[in-house]
C-alpha cells in the first residue's frame, strides 16, 4: 500500500510565514489539497515568530512605559517604574504562543497536511523533503508556492555572536537592558528595536550611512520622529570601519568623511534590512529565473518561468511586508484554483514604521513627485490644529495628502504621529478606489478623532479647512 503522506500532492507550499499560511489556507477553503512545510512546530514564519509580532509586543511595553512617565506633565505622577525582564520577555513569548498555536489549529480545521522540516527542487515536478526528525523523501507535486521569505542583512567586516553583536532575532529575545547600546542602521527595524531598549532604559546610538533617518521616507513625516527620538547619539553620514570585543565591550571605529572616532559600548545591534532566502529551496533546480537583484521573478498573478510553480513574500521584491505577502499567498491560491480575475494588481502597499510616534504612508511619495513630471499639490495638516491630539497631548503630528490638480484624485498620503498605523488604511483605499479629495471632505468624519485630520487634510486642497487658515 502507498504510502499516503509521500503521495503525489495536488499543492506544496515551501514557507509558513504570513504568505505561506495565507495561501495554504486560502487553497484549502477552495477545496485544493494542501500540504504546508516549514521547520517551525506552527505556521507563523518570520513575521510572527522573530519579526512583526514580538518586536510589536515589545514596542507596547516600551510605549506605555513612555506614557506613564509623560503623564506627569498632566498632573498624574508615578514612582519609577520596575524592569523584569524576565517577565516581559515570557509575556512577549506567550503572545508569540498563543498566535502560532491558534495558526496551528487553525490549519488542522483546513485539514491542511503540516511537514515539519524543509524542502528542496529537484526538478519542475519533485521535491527533496527533509522533516526535522530526521526522515528524509522525495514528493512529487502538480502544483507548488515557493514562500521562504527572508533573513536579516550582514555586515562583511562585522562577525555576529550573538552575545555581545546581536542581529534582530538577538534584540527581540531581550535577555537583558544593557546600558550602551549601539545601533548599526537608521531604517525601521533599527529605530523600531532601538526604541524599545532606549525607553526600556538603555542609552542608545544610532549609526547611519545615510543622513537621516528611514532613507527613501518623506522628510516631513520623518521630522514629527525626530522631534520626539528617545536616542542618546545619532551618527549619520557614518560607517561602522570596524567592530571588536575587547574585555566584554564592543570597540567601535566610526567613520565620517575623513574623521574616524572610537566608541565603546556594551552591546551592538546590526539592523540594517533584510535580503531574500531565493535559493533556500534551490527553485534553479526547477528551472525557476532569478532576477541580477536576487528576487525571484514572477509575472502578476505570481507565477515563476515554471508554469506550475509560483513564488510570493519577500523573495519576489520590495516592499518587503507581511501584508504584501499575505495578499500575494491569496492571489497565488486563487490563480491555481482557476479563480477569473485574480492578479496581483495593488495600486498601493502601505509601509508603517511603528515607532513611538509612528510614521505610515502610501501611494506616490513627495520626494517621488518632485522628481516626475506629475502636477499634483501636496496638502498638510498639522495635528496642533487636531482637538484630539491636543488632548491626547500628542499635537507633534501630520497628516498629508497628494493630489492630482486636474483630476483631484488622491495619489498618495501619510500619516506621522499616534496610531499613524490605524489612519494610513483610509487613504490606502481612496487611493485604490479613485476616490477625490472632495469624496474625503465630504465623508463626514467623527469628532473628536485623529480621522479628521484626513478630511481636514482634503478640505485644504480646496482652501478651506475648518481648523487652520490657509494661506
Amino acid at each position: 500500500m502507498a504510502d499516503s503522506k509521500k503521495d503525489k500532492k495536488e499543492l506544496i507550499v515551501i514557507g509558513a510565514g504570513s504568505g505561506g499560511y495565507a495561501a495554504a489556507f486560502r487553497a484549502a477553503d477552495l477545496g485544493i489539497k494542501t500540504t504546508l512545510i516549514d521547520p517551525e512546530a506552527n505556521p507563523g514564519g518570520v513575521c510572527l515568530y522573530r519579526g512583526c509580532i514580538p518586536s510589536k509586543a515589545l514596542l507596547h511595553v516600551a510605549k506605555v512605559k513612555k506614557e506613564a512617565a509623560e503623564l506627569s506633565n498632566f498632573g498624574v505622577s508615578f514612582g519609577e517604574p520596575e524592569i523584569d525582564v524576565k517577565k516581559i520577555g515570557k509575556w512577549k513569548d506567550d503572545v508569540v504562543k498563543k498566535l502560532t498555536g491558534g495558526l496551528g489549529q487553525l490549519s488542522k480545521a483546513r485539514k491542511v497536511e503540516f511537514i515539519q522540516g524543509k524542502a528542496f527542487f529537484k526538478d519542475e515536478k519533485a521535491l527533496e523533503v527533509e522533516e526535522n526528525s530526521g526522515d528524509s523523501y522525495e514528493l512529487e507535486f502538480e502544483n507548488a508556492i515557493i514562500a521562504t521569505g527572508s533573513t536579516p542583512t550582514e555586515l562583511p567586516n562585522i562577525e555576529i555572536d550573538h552575545k555581545l553583536i546581536w542581529n534582530s532575532k538577538d534584540a527581540l529575545d531581550i535577555k537583558e537592558i544593557p546600558k550602551k547600546l549601539l545601533v548599526i542602521g537608521g531604517g525601521y527595524i533599527g529605530l523600531e528595536l532601538g526604541s524599545v531598549y532606549a525607553n526600556l532604559g538603555s542609552e542608545v546610538s544610532i549609526a547611519e550611512m545615510t543622513s537621516g533617518f528611514l532613507p527613501g521616507a518623506d522628510r516631513d513625516l520623518v521630522k514629527v520622529f525626530e522631534k520626539e527620538q528617545p536616542f542618546k547619539n545619532l551618527y549619520f553620514d557614518t560607517k561602522v570601519e570596524k567592530v571588536e570585543v575587547k574585555k566584554k565591550k564592543v570597540e567601535v571605529v566610526l567613520k565620517s568623511g575623513d574623521k574616524e572616532q572610537k566608541k565603546k559600548f556594551d552591546r551592538v545591534l546590526v539592523a540594517i534590512g533584510r535580503k531574500p532566502n531565493t535559493k533556500a529551496s534551490k527553485p534553479q533546480n526547477a528551472g525557476v529565473e532569478i532576477g541580477e537583484d536576487g528576487f525571484i521573478k514572477v509575472f502578476s498573478n505570481r507565477k515563476t518561468s515554471a508554469n506550475n510553480i509560483y513564488a510570493i513574500g519577500d523573495i519576489t521584491g520590495q516592499p518587503m511586508l507581511a501584508h504584501k505577502a499575505s495578499h500575494e499567498g491569496r492571489v497565488a491560491a486563487e490563480v491555481i484554483k482557476g479563480e477569473k480575475g485574480s492578479s496581483y494588481d495593488a495600486k498601493v502597499i502601505p509601509a508603517i514604521v511603528f515607532t513611538d510616534p509612528e510614521i505610515a504612508w502610501c501611494g506616490l511619495t513627495e520626494e517621488e513627485l518632485n522628481s516626475s513630471n506629475i502636477d499634483a499639490k501636496v496638502v498638510k495638516f498639522p495635528w496642533s490644529a487636531s482637538g484630539r491630539a491636543k488632548a491626547l497631548g500628542t499635537d507633534n503630528g501630520l497628516t498629508k495628502l497628494i493630489v492630482e490638480r486636474e483630476s483631484e484624485i488622491i495619489l498618495g498620503g501619510g500619516v506621522a504621529g499616534k496610531n499613524a498605523g490605524s489612519l494610513i488604511p483610509e487613504i490606502a483605499l481612496a487611493i485604490e478606489m479613485g476616490t477625490t479629495a472632495r469624496d474625503l471632505a465630504l465623508t463626514i468624519h467623527p469628532h473628536p478623532t485623529l480621522s479628521e485630520t484626513i478630511m481636514e487634510s482634503a478640505e485644504l486642497f480646496y482652501g478651506s479647512p475648518t481648523h487652520i487658515v490657509d494661506k
